[in-house]
């Protein structure tokens, strides 16, 4: 949309697009998360070119001006600041997200902002953070940990990952010695191994999940977990264990939470001859109803 914007008419092209999906959304009933969601090739721009993140700051600013009218229910209508921002360095991104919410701000004055870590959306990396100078803000973090075990089968991110297959939830030694043996190389099967040794279960995710919220509570402001979930390559009843243990720890400490996804890779559905279908058990892990 950056690109369209600079064209003659070529927001209101991209608006009306946008426009159609929020009303719908909204029509329904529904609240919207407006993130930004770039490649990875903006990202590391945003990392090392000041320039652009004055752009980058002024299409922000346009967008929240945008739907800060009247028209739009400010109520329902969040602005996240970016998806997974991809800096090494935190000072880094604690200037540029200022900058960018101070932005969204000056073209929103009644939206609430959600607002990013440094690096991949990282419950560790949330709590470097210090908060913003601002009171309408959500913080937000996503949790997939531990990787290894969440993506095993996954073709992205780590490319050893793809070799993982039947590595349970919860951990044990055992199990994971037995999946190292998959790996062709010493460093990863090490990974393995220590996946194993780390005895990853709902008390480890709960301590992980604690950090979080002791954060918030010491510097008085909301959290929600908008993305969690397992790759459907894992064992169905240790993706449920983990969906269950992990959103069970995010409601003990009154964190909100959103699963990743629908009916993708992730999918609370799958599709059943040609049709979307509820898994029932990974519905009661995330402790809901099924119509």
């Amino acid at each position: 949309m950056m690109d369209a914007a600079e064209r003659q008419g070529g927001s209101e092209e991209y608006f009306g697009y946008l426009d159609r999906a929020m009303k719908m959304i909204l029509d329904a009933g529904l609240a919207v998360e407006l993130d930004m969601h770039p490649d990875s090739d903006l990202k590391a721009r945003l990392a090392n070119d000041n320039e652009f993140v004055e752009r980058f700051a002024d299409f922000w600013r346009m967008v929240a001006q945008h739907y800060s009218s009247s028209s739009w229910d400010s109520e329902r209508m969040f602005f996240e600041i970016l998806n997974e921002p991809e800096m090494r360095d935190p000072y880094r991104w604690y200037g540029v997200e200022t900058k960018l919410a101070a932005a969204i701000r000056q073209g929103a004055s009644a939206n609430t902002i959600l607002a990013p870590g440094a690096k991949w959306d990282d419950d560790d990396d949330m709590i470097f953070l210090e908060p913003l100078r601002d009171p309408n803000v959500i913080y937000v973090f996503h949790f997939y940990e531990p990787h290894i075990f969440t993506h095993q089968g996954a073709t992205w991110g780590a490319n050893y990952w793809h070799w993982l297959k039947g590595l349970h939830y919860p951990s044990s030694p055992e199990n994971a010695a037995q999946v190292a043996t998959l790996l062709p190389d010493e460093v990863h099967r090490l990974d393995v191994i220590r996946y194993g040794q780390d005895h990853w279960d709902a008390a480890r995710i709960e301590a992980e999940i604690n950090q979080a919220a002791e954060w918030g509570k010491r510097n008085g402001v909301p959290l929600v977990c908008n993305e969690f979930g397992v790759f459907l390559n894992a064992d169905p009843q240790d993706r449920t264990a983990w969906i269950k243990d992990t959103r069970s720890a995010l409601e003990r400490h009154n964190i909100g939470w959103a699963m990743w996804d629908y009916s993708g890779s992730f999918g609370v559905v799958t599709k059943k001859n040609g049709k979307n279908t509820l898994d029932d058990e990974t519905v009661k892990a995330l402790g809901l109803r099924a119509p």
